[in-house]
């Protein structure tokens, strides 16, 4: 299902996906003729339709994840449009999708495409939107800013003010110093790709940053002490998501711990 929402001068299709109980929503953004990711394919019925009702001449992704880049097969065999991707993303969209089982059922099995890399900026009909680096959350992931209006699409880059679980490959100190590097910059509104509008983004980029420095502190101290992994995730995370046994433990609360613990061994 597709809800249409429309704030300063973005299209927003949020795309609601069932699982079980729990709907989860993706954003695909259009604005000024450029569309910001492509959803996932179990959306691509929906998500055509929602195409065909637009006049878009690129696309950009902010990452290779499939709930982002879903439909890119389709749009390249039907739109005569580039679509584009940070340059460590290109081989990886290009070949067949290779991810856990829990992941093909929820956003379906996204087809490869061909896509051309970033550059530092990249031109919509009217705007020039900068492209900054931001991996942590993936290795290829960007977001985008349009420093004249002052809008930021985020990508996966924020989700939530608190972080209770993260993905195995996923890095906190590396995602603190992605937010660290967005923030440099002067912008307002952002648009995430799961949470959608959110007017007062800076503020809210802030908060989510403020916490994983918090958090991080109290689980270096903790290690200090002497805690194991373990320990130091069942004091700090009581409480386990389901999303952790869906996933068979993709997601966890214990990545955060152990990607703080490790930066910080690598550091010394």
């Amino acid at each position: 299902m597709i809800k249409i929402h429309h704030h300063e001068d973005v299209v927003c299709a949020e795309g609601i996906v069932q699982m079980g109980e729990r709907n989860s929503s993706v954003y695909v953004f259009f604005v000024d003729g450029l569309l910001v990711d492509t959803g996932p394919q179990s959306l691509e019925n929906d998500l055509i339709s929602f195409y065909q009702s637009i006049d878009f001449d690129s696309v950009v992704l902010t990452h290779s994840h499939e709930d982002h880049v879903g439909t890119a097969s389709w749009i390249e065999k039907n739109r005569n449009v580039p679509i584009f991707i940070h340059a460590s993303g290109v081989d990886f969209c290009s070949q067949p999708a290779d991810y856990p089982k829990y992941r093909q059922i929820r956003w379906g099995i996204r087809k490869e495409f061909t896509a051309q890399p970033l550059g530092q900026s990249i031109q919509s009909q009217s705007h020039t939107w900068k492209v900054i680096y931001t991996p942590g959350h993936a290795s290829d992931h960007v977001a985008l800013l349009n420093e004249n209006t002052g809008i930021l699409f985020s990508g996966d880059l924020f989700l939530t003010p608190k972080t209770k679980v993260i993905m195995r490959d996923e890095s906190v100190p590396v995602i603190m110093n992605s937010i660290r590097s967005v923030l440099s910059y002067d912008f307002q509104t952002m648009f995430c790709s799961h949470a959608g509008y959110i007017a007062d983004g800076k503020t809210m980029l802030k908060i989510k940053l403020d916490d994983l420095e918090n958090l991080s502190g109290d689980i270096m101290h903790l290690h200090k002490l002497g805690l194991s992994l373990t320990e130091i995730d069942k004091q700090l995370f009581p409480k386990k998501y389901p999303i952790v046994l869906a996933s068979e433990g993709e997601f966890d609360s214990l990545h955060i711990v152990r990607s703080v613990i490790g930066n910080q061994e690598n550091d010394w």
